[in-house]
């Protein structure tokens, strides 16, 4: 009787060696500034196996290879797609969009207000943001655009969809659920979309924030990038930071998640609020 360990391929469809994480681990940092925990082989391994699968690839060796041979190979997009992260609700931190709605009439000049969900998933925050605007100016035309951006298109394509099921409002009051979804039937019983009015408030957009050029223009009232700095280390967080400043409004807020501290970039935002900052203004740093 054979009494020795079965081999690790015997276990998994695809070998995957302490190598092949390292790698996985350094094309992530480089291509979207993830930085993955030591603990996260398991969940790198599960859904990558399914682009060997997609792509043909024999095994991890092959594939990685050939992303980090190629930087403008096609299968990057998915790559990044599938090692990326997206939790989201309606209203997640709910004590924020208060905070923003107060802001946001407060600012009211006559001419359209911009604001930006950096990291929007698919799409419950900025279809939180446009509610809370509609709520807050009692007008289902607010004076205010919402750009939406992420890095994984296929979330995007969720979002521009704005079809969720239905166990996604559990906890959304009945009024704001008629006021801004449509409720399907037959086959699409069990879901709701974002109703068209709302949906013509946003634009989604793929974005990586590590890229050398963001192709956005004018200053945004709001900027929100909640629980994704926490994906990065230190100096990236730092960078990102030093390149929403100037995006911001002379008064604009920043909205960042429960679990992010940002006591490294002192000079760049301050504390305005619970998780909420300002930018620091160029004459207070002079003075420092």
């Amino acid at each position: 009787m054979c009494t020795e360990p079965l081999a690790e391929k015997t276990l998994r469809e695809y070998a995957f060696a302490p190598r092949d994480f390292e790698l996985v681990k350094r094309m992530i940092y480089a291509r979207a500034g993830i930085a993955l925990a030591g603990n996260r082989q398991e969940m790198v391994y599960t859904r990558l196996t399914k682009r060997l699968r997609a792509t043909g690839s024999p095994d991890f060796s092959e594939y990685l290879n050939r992303l980090d041979k190629n930087a403008e190979d096609q299968e990057w997009e998915a790559f990044v797609n599938a090692l990326t992260t997206n939790l989201t609700a309606f209203f997640r931190e709910e004590h924020h969009f208060p905070i923003l709605a107060e802001h946001i009439k407060s600012r009211r000049n006559g001419q359209t207000m911009k604001l930006w969900s950096s990291a929007a998933s698919t799409g419950e925050e900025a279809y939180s943001m446009a509610m809370t605007m509609v709520e807050a100016f009692g007008s289902i035309k607010p004076p205010v655009r919402i750009l939406a951006t992420d890095i994984d298109t296929n979330v995007l394509a969720t979002a521009r969809r704005g079809i969720y099921t239905t166990e996604r409002l559990e906890n959304m009051p009945p009024a704001r659920i008629k006021r801004f979804f449509l409720k399907g039937n037959g086959r699409q019983a069990g879901f709701v979309q974002i109703k068209q009015e709302l949906r013509d408030m946003i634009t989604f957009r793929q974005l990586n924030l590590l890229d050398t050029n963001w192709p956005l223009y004018g200053k945004f009232e709001a900027i929100f990038c909640r629980n994704v700095m926490i994906y990065f280390d230190k100096p990236t967080q730092y960078r990102i930071l030093q390149r929403f400043t100037p995006l911001l409004g002379q008064e604009g807020l920043l909205f960042m998640g429960h679990s992010e501290i940002f006591a490294h970039a002192a000079d760049l935002i301050r504390l305005c609020g619970r998780t909420v900052y300002k930018k620091v203004e160029q004459d207070a740093k002079r003075e420092r």
